[in-house]
């Protein structure tokens, strides 16, 4: 792995790692719900995924390799710019804005680091493990009540 992708896997891990930590009393209570299982199943092919695409994007490319040079290849066909500009308005704009919201409403702990994570590790991912911890922070809510 060359120092960039280890450098954003590394960023990635450690944030998923803080959201765990700053989270452990929350995922110590109860079971893992149905909806938490699938969030996880999904999220973990969801990373592997994402990282193989982006490291052979990152080695493919080399010194033209960064944000806004992939942002570009998105937009390269049609077919590619109808995914590259849901993936931008979804992404850039109505994730963040889902998680902290909806986050802070729920009492959530850091909401806003599920964005940031998205830009490191997969959008997908990032959906799915925020998802994972709100359903469990929801459950806690409604046995506390």
């Amino acid at each position: 792995m060359a120092p960039t992708e280890m450098i954003y896997a590394l960023i990635g891990l450690a944030l998923v790692v803080w959201i765990y930590w700053i989270n452990r009393d929350l995922l110590r209570t109860g079971g893992v719900s149905a909806i938490e299982w699938t969030c996880y199943l999904v999220a973990l092919p969801a990373l592997l995924i994402g990282w193989y695409f982006n490291i052979v994007y990152m080695r493919e490319y080399r010194a033209a390799a960064g944000w806004w040079h992939w942002t570009t290849l998105l937009f390269v066909n049609p077919a590619s710019a109808s995914g590259g500009q849901d993936l931008i308005f979804a992404n850039l704009i109505l994730f963040p804005l889902w998680t902290i919201v909806d986050g802070r409403r729920l009492g959530m702990k850091a909401p806003w680091v599920y964005f940031v994570m998205s830009l490191v590790t997969s959008y997908a991912f990032a959906i799915a493990l925020f998802m994972a911890i709100r359903e469990r922070q929801l459950r806690q809510q409604s046995a506390v009540a």
